[in-house]
């Protein structure tokens, strides 16, 4: 059986809402691009590769004071391509050092290839995520 778009993106949800320092890099192709063109001012907006990816984001994650509690689907488009679906999601989360409970928008693309992510471009509300992290 072919795992879809939509299965990966549905698989990455029940990692964001697991432990805390649970990762996606398994659902990753090894040369998978990772976009986020609405990254905060010095972080990267492309990761070139799983390696790059998760060498980057794996200390950032096991210091990131949030706990995500919910993740809504709000859609999912298809396009032309089977492989490659259009995603609104919102993630909730608490931050574990206020107690504090946001919830930030996010529009994503992925891609799939031989069952894993070949690319993932992320639009992220940074406004929301920043005032979540106060």
């Amino acid at each position: 059986m072919t795992t879809t778009p939509r299965d990966l993106f549905q698989q990455m949800q029940q990692r964001w809402l697991g432990h805390p320092t649970t990762h996606i890099g398994d659902l990753l192709a090894d040369d998978a691009v990772i976009e986020t063109p609405f990254a905060p001012p010095g972080q990267p907006t492309r990761f070139e590769g799983k390696r790059q990816f998760l060498e980057f984001t794996a200390p950032q994650r096991t210091a990131f004071p949030v706990r995500f509690d919910d993740c809504r689907t709000i859609a999912v488009h298809d396009t032309r391509d089977p492989n490659t679906i259009v995603v609104e999601y919102e993630l909730t989360g608490t931050n574990t050092n206020t107690a504090k409970q946001s919830t930030a928008t996010f529009i994503a693309v992925l891609t799939a290839r031989q069952g894993k992510v070949a690319l993932w471009r992320e639009y992220q509300n940074t406004l929301a995520i920043t005032q979540a992290l106060t």
